[in-house]
């Protein structure tokens, strides 16, 4: 729902901020070569292979960048996914290919890509899936994940984000305002031992059996605060879940309150964890998140940023054969306009095992 619509608009400031951008060849396409350390992203998504860092986010077709340390990024002038299928219109009335909130995960040796087409404050919105067997390569449609439709489902099919649980089972999270974040079991089929491409996440069929796992307001609470953005979406401000495993719990993040508002956005990030992917998620105090509890996670300090959210988190190698794990959301910058940027930070856990940031 809340997702940025002046694209064009966000790839001039980003210009303007960084002195120069990069943008290596993606085939059948000529180069512009620029390169910065000062990204705009906004829903921004990682994954790594071969040595490079890919950062996906919204835009049309798929904004995205490479890097080979995280700190200097090559921007790419060509969509990641150059020919979004043409169900995403038929399915959204008004989508035209500007795509939100990427999502992208390693199952089974291929890379399986979540996005989402919608209209600003609308519910008439779906989650399409594609993979492929390298980040670089060719991407295969395998069309709609779930589609949420108006009068039908108190919930919006946008802010993917795939999770493998214990047992190999993958789960869908998503969801943005309405009754909020949402969770289902994937049909899958891991398909011939002998090939493991042939392994393949299922469309969900039969209607969605999801369950909420997590609210920023039960429904009609007085104490929710009007929505400055939309009519439709009513005051439920919780969007953009993601699960990350650790230590024998499932953590999930999600964002609070207004964004893509630039210097006027209050975007913030909350925190519950689950010893089982499907919850019951409680925060620190051990409120359950479905009923309005979250730990705070990271917001805008008002001075590098006004607000900052719609997060992800990972576990990457380090140079020294070691592994860290990082966080990654878009801050609504306070020097340059409200522009949103990346910022990433390491992760670290307390005793008890709740994670913890600090300035990189």
């Amino acid at each position: 729902m809340h997702k940025l619509r002046l694209l064009f608009l966000f790839c001039l400031a980003a210009c303007h901020v960084a002195q120069s951008l990069a943008q290596p060849h993606r085939p059948h396409h000529r180069r512009m070569a620029f390169a910065t350390d000062t990204v705009a992203a906004h829903d921004p998504v990682m994954a790594y292979e071969h040595g490079t860092y890919y950062l996906l986010s919204t835009g049309m077709g798929i904004q995205w960048a490479t890097s080979k340390d995280r700190k200097t990024w090559v921007v790419q002038s060509t969509p990641f996914i150059e020919q979004i299928p043409d169900w995403t219109q038929d399915s959204v009335p008004g989508f035209r290919n500007h795509v939100w909130a990427p999502d992208i995960i390693r199952w089974h040796d291929r890379w399986w890509l979540t996005y989402s087409c919608s209209t600003f404050g609308k519910n008439i919105s779906a989650i399409g899936l594609m993979s492929a067997d390298r980040l670089n390569g060719e991407w295969k449609d395998h069309g709609c994940l779930v589609k949420s439709e108006e009068k039908r489902d108190n919930w919006n099919a946008i802010d993917s984000n795939i999770a493998i649980d214990d047992n190999d089972q993958p789960w869908l999270v998503w969801g943005s305002f309405w009754d909020g974040i949402q969770l289902a079991p994937l049909s899958f089929s891991k398909g011939d031992t002998n090939n493991p491409d042939s392994a393949s996440i299922l469309p969900i069929e039969g209607g969605v059996k999801g369950s909420t796992i997590a609210r920023r307001y039960q429904p009609g609470d007085p104490n929710a605060a009007e929505n400055p953005t939309s009519k439709f979406a009513g005051r439920n401000s919780i969007e953009a879940p993601f699960i990350f495993k650790k230590n024998g719990w499932y953590y999930l993040f999600v964002s609070w309150d207004y964004c893509c508002r630039g210097a006027k956005s209050n975007y913030r990030v909350a925190v519950g964890r689950s010893k089982h992917i499907a919850g019951p998620y409680l925060d620190r105090e051990g409120k359950d998140m479905r009923d309005g509890g979250g730990t705070l996670f990271l917001e805008g300090d008002k001075q590098e940023y006004e607000a900052a959210g719609h997060c992800a988190a990972y576990t990457f190698p380090t140079k020294d054969g070691g592994e860290e794990d990082l966080f990654i959301c878009h801050g609504y910058s306070a020097k340059h306009d409200g522009l949103a940027l990346l910022i990433q930070r390491p992760i670290h856990w307390t005793a008890d095992g709740w994670p913890t940031l600090t300035a990189q």
